[in-house]
């Protein structure tokens, strides 16, 4: 094989990294927003640590939210374009999607989200990253890290509609202030709620 010269190394390059871009994101096929199939998927390793995706319909744990939105365009672990507007969430294990009910431990307001992404990774007390429209609508994201209560819910059809079209689901009341301080009671003994 001939050497390049420096006109065809720059040739190359100027042809190749555009469409090396392309096949990176610009030219990704997405996968339509759809609740099915439901798709829990096998074992992971991430920086040494083994995650085990599974259903858990009694899923209720105390611990951390975080919150992404730099990654607009890109493809959720689910094959669905992330958009940071929406009120989705990623988290470690349960099936992609999932509904939950997120509780800001400060606050006592709670909202509906939809998973459909894998994250976060790190620090173990972080238990799910919301994008961030869910921060906004959780009113964390100027915080950057907020104590929460995440729980696998049902939503009726509507509010899983409106999540899927990208619109928030009906607003929830807050918890009563008696279960939100023994939630935070929980969260600052260490204890979850499973």
């Amino acid at each position: 094989m001939p050497a390049l010269t420096k006109t065809g190394l720059r040739l190359f390059v100027a042809t190749a990294l555009p469409l090396a871009l392309a096949a990176c994101g610009g030219g990704a096929h997405f996968r339509p927003v759809s609740d099915t199939p439901v798709r829990i998927g096998l074992p992971y390793t991430v920086r040494g640590v083994t995650y085990t995706p599974a259903a858990d319909p009694y899923y209720d744990m105390l611990g951390y939210a975080t919150w992404y939105g730099i990654e607009s365009g890109n493809q959720a672990a689910n094959g669905e374009r992330f958009r940071p507007d929406w009120i989705t969430a990623a988290h470690k294990t349960l099936p992609l999607p999932s509904y939950v009910e997120v509780t800001s431990l400060d606050t006592g307001r709670r909202i509906l989200v939809r998973i459909n992404d894998r994250g976060p990774y790190g620090e173990s007390a972080r238990i799910i990253d919301l994008s961030k429209g869910a921060a906004e609508r959780l009113g964390v994201r100027a915080r950057g890290k907020a104590a929460v209560r995440v729980r696998v819910v049902d939503p009726p059809e509507r509010d899983r509609k409106a999540l899927r079209e990208g619109k928030p689901a009906r607003e929830l009341s807050p918890v009563p202030a008696n279960t939100l301080a023994n939630l935070q009671a929980q969260f600052a003994r260490g204890v979850g709620t499973r």
